[in-house]
C-alpha cells in the first residue's frame, strides 16, 4: 500500500512541474512566437539595422510596421540575441520606425536604455 501512495505522489509531481513547464512556455513579448523568430523576419532590414544613413527598404518597413504594432515586442526583436548576433547596432535600429515614417509609432518608448525616436 505505501508503495501504491509513493508512486502517486510521484505522478503527482510530475504532473505540477509540467503543468508549471508548459505555463512557463506561455505567451511573451511578442504572444506566442519567440522573439529570435520574430526576429528573424527583420532580415530585410539588416543594412538598415547597421548604418543610419542606409536606405530602409519597403520590405523592412512593411515588417517593422507589423511587428511595431506591439512595441514590447519590438524592443524585444531589437534587443534580441539573433539580432545582436547579425550584427544589428540597438541604437540605430531604434530609428528604422522614425525611418520608415511610421506615423503611429510608439514615440518615447522606453526600450532597455534606448527610447524610441
Amino acid at each position: 500500500m505505501e508503495r501504491k501512495v509513493r508512486c502517486l505522489w510521484f505522478l503527482l509531481v510530475l504532473v505540477v512541474v509540467a503543468a508549471g513547464v508548459e505555463t512557463a512556455r506561455g505567451a511573451g513579448e511578442c504572444g506566442r512566437v519567440p522573439v529570435d523568430q520574430v526576429a528573424l523576419k527583420l532580415a530585410p532590414c539588416a543594412v538598415a539595422t547597421q548604418n543610419p544613413a542606409a536606405a530602409v527598404s519597403p520590405a523592412c518597413c512593411a515588417q517593422v510596421r507589423s511587428i511595431g504594432r506591439n512595441p514590447k515586442c519590438l524592443c524585444a526583436v531589437m534587443l534580441s540575441n539573433t539580432a545582436r548576433q547579425a550584427g544589428v547596432k540597438p541604437a540605430v535600429a531604434m530609428t528604422i520606425p522614425k525611418r520608415c515614417a511610421i506615423a503611429n509609432r510608439p514615440i518615447g518608448y522606453k526600450c532597455g536604455p534606448y527610447t524610441l525616436p
